[in-house]
């Protein structure tokens, strides 16, 4: 039996598909697996079309964490934050990644494909999968943010 924390969701627009797949190959060899939502090709596509599958995928339990990558991170983030149970972090850097795990427990990171290096995304995602949210005095702020 697999372990939950090392099953992933996955999924990219055209822009941030190269990097997709480079974590994806990379990560594989650490013993990650993913659920990759597409796109498959770096052919041009609507990122809500595949950020939404993300989201209604982590947001019904399905996965625990996700990686979502457009070309600035940004059009992904706004999609996935739609969902109720998500809490997706746009992060540049590794720094950025694990803050937003152990301060705002986020559930999906999100990163921009056309602005980060490859190998400081594979740091980032990363700690963003290995980095326990702290709780305590930052409880009290993630229970706010839902509306």
């Amino acid at each position: 039996m697999w372990d939950k924390s090392k099953i992933v969701a996955l999924a990219s627009d055209h822009a941030g598909y190269e990097l997709k797949a480079f974590l994806k190959k990379i990560m594989e060899e650490d013993g990650y697996l993913f659920r990759d939502f597409g796109t498959y090709s770096s052919e041009s596509v609507d990122y809500p079309d595949f950020a939404h599958l993300l989201g209604k995928a982590v947001d019904k339990g399905e996965f625990e964490r996700g990686i979502v990558i457009c070309g600035s991170g940004n059009g992904v983030c706004m999609v996935v934050n739609k969902y109720r149970g998500v809490r997706g972090g746009l992060c540049w850097n590794s720094e950025q990644a694990e803050l937003t795990r152990r301060h705002n427990d986020a559930n999906v990171l999100c990163l921009p494909g056309r602005y980060i290096d490859f190998d400081d995304a594979i740091k980032a995602a990363k700690l963003f999968l290995n980095t326990a949210f702290e709780g305590g005095r930052h409880q009290k702020r993630v229970d706010k943010i839902s509306v």
